[in-house]
This record gives structure tokens, C-alpha cells and sequence, in this order.
């Protein structure tokens, strides 16, 4: 019995020094340093809607925390009045990271005549744009500048961007301000031209109607119908949240989200060297 005993504490004993080499050996590794991007901006980043749920899905490295703070209807103005810009820069100015960038994209609800949405293009939308950029580097992260994503609008065979002269207040800022720029609307642009107006409608969250594929195929969409309804509540205890999906020429299905991420992608990888090794193409 006492030969069993001690067998039996010699085992013990060789577990316990093994349990320690290996507490040893995981003290030892070196400290995770992950990377963050957080994307802000409207709609047409948003989840189900933009481009930013197929880049934090398939563009960035398990070492990204990729946030998509993208919310559908929202302005340079409306994105700060309900506070989502507090919650961005929450985020930004959590430590641990070994750098936290910011990529902010508004212009499209800021065209809106809706009065909690609407920014006066020369003055406060570039002001806007301005106290994005101080907050983010008060809170020790690195704003990157996005253009707003073109529409895909046409009028006689030609791309109709409306929302080129918002980028040059985008382009203006970055440029007085010494911030990363990508340019997502001149991109965005040329891509859409060379694709045509019939091939652009594959990019939408909806196929087009007939009459709306015919317009297309003459050169000049027809105008934007009205959002559909919203679908009837899910009753049960499992997930309910819902999107309402359409067809226009400015939101992006899972095609036109793919083909826009991966614009975003190289052109993030050129303005911000430091994020080139974490980018997947």
C-alpha cells in the first residue's frame, strides 16, 4: 500500500511540474496585438444594404475586429444627433489594439430634403467631416475619408453622378486635413460607366422590372420607385428581425456589395500602407 502511495505521488507530482512548464510556456508568448477598423457611415455601407458587410466578411484577417457601424437613412448631421457617433468613437478608444481606423462615408442622406437629414453641401457637410476627423484622432485612432458610392443613375448612355460635387468636399477635407482617402465615388464611377447601365442593375438588392430593365438597356434608368412595404411581423420566439430588400440604383445586393468591397479594398490598402498585410484581396 505505502509502494502504491508513493507511486501515486510521484505521478501527481510529475503532472503538477508538467501543468507548470505549460503555464511557463503559455506565459511566455508574445501579446496579441489585433488590428480595428470601424466603418461608418450610411446605408449604402450598411449591413444588407452596402458594401460593408461583404469587406468585414471576406477582406480583412482574423487578426481585424471589423465594426460595422454603417446605419441605413443617416447623415453627417442625423449619424451624431441620435449619437451613433459617440458609440463609433467608443469603439475606437477601446485599448489593446495595435491601431484603430476609422473609415467614414457619408453624402447620400445629406442630399435629402428631409429636414433632420438634410447638411448644406458647401458649409456643413464639410464642417461635419471635419469634426469626424478631429474626434477620431482625439480619440487615438486614424480617420480615412470615403467619397459616397455612385448611383447608378444614367441619362442617354452616360453614368448621372449626382453626387460628384459632395466628393470633391470629401476630396477638399481629406486634403486640407492630411487624411487617408478613399476615393469610392470615382471608382465607384468608372466601374459603372464601363459596366453600362443594363449590366449595372445586376448590382442592385433586387432584379429590375421589365420596364426597368428596358429603360436601362436604352440608356437612361427610369426614376427610383417606391420602397416597398415593410413585410408582416414574424411571430415565434426564434429570430424576428427583418429587411425589406428592393430593386434601385443606389443599394447593393450580395454581387453589387462584393464587387464594391473589393474597389474599397485596394484602394484602403493603397491610402493606409500600415493596413496591407490585413487586407485580403
Amino acid at each position: 500500500m505505502r509502494r502504491f502511495l508513493g507511486a501515486a505521488a510521484i505521478v501527481a507530482a510529475a503532472l503538477a511540474g508538467g501543468v507548470q512548464a505549460k503555464e511557463r510556456e503559455r506565459s511566455d508568448a508574445p501579446a496579441l496585438q489585433p488590428y480595428k477598423i470601424i466603418l461608418v457611415g450610411d446605408s449604402t455601407m450598411a449591413p444588407h444594404s452596402g458594401w460593408g458587410g461583404a469587406f468585414c466578411a471576406y477582406h480583412v484577417k482574423s487578426s481585424v475586429a471589423c465594426v460595422n457601424a454603417g446605419r441605413g437613412g443617416r447623415s453627417s448631421r442625423s449619424y451624431r444627433q441620435e449619437g451613433s457617433w459617440d458609440i463609433a468613437v467608443a469603439e475606437a478608444s477601446v485599448p489593446g489594439y495595435r491601431g484603430a481606423w476609422v473609415l467614414i462615408q457619408f453624402g447620400h442622406n445629406d442630399q435629402s430634403s428631409r429636414p433632420e437629414r438634410w447638411t448644406e453641401e458647401k458649409g456643413e457637410f464639410p464642417a461635419n467631416l471635419r469634426r469626424f476627423v478631429a474626434d477620431v484622432r482625439a480619440a487615438g485612432a486614424v480617420p480615412v475619408l470615403v467619397t459616397p458610392l455612385t448611383r447608378r443613375e444614367f441619362r442617354d448612355g452616360q453614368l448621372y453622378n449626382s453626387l460628384a460635387s459632395w466628393s470633391d468636399e470629401v476630396r477638399g477635407v481629406a486634403k486640407a486635413m492630411d487624411v487617408p482617402l478613399v476615393d469610392l465615388n470615382a471608382l465607384s464611377a468608372a466601374q459603372t460607366q464601363k459596366m453600362g447601365a443594363e449590366t449595372a442593375t445586376q448590382l442592385a438588392q433586387e432584379p429590375p422590372t421589365a420596364e426597368e430593365l428596358a429603360a436601362a438597356k436604352a440608356g437612361t434608368t427610369l426614376s427610383a420607385r417606391p420602397a416597398p412595404p415593410p413585410p408582416p411581423a414574424i411571430e415565434g420566439k426564434g429570430a424576428r428581425g427583418q429587411v425589406t430588400r428592393k430593386f434601385d440604383y443606389t443599394h447593393l445586393g450580395n454581387v453589387g456589395a462584393e464587387v464594391t468591397a473589393r474597389l474599397v479594398t485596394d484602394a484602403l490598402a493603397q491610402a493606409v500602407p500600415a493596413l496591407r498585410s490585413q487586407l485580403v484581396r
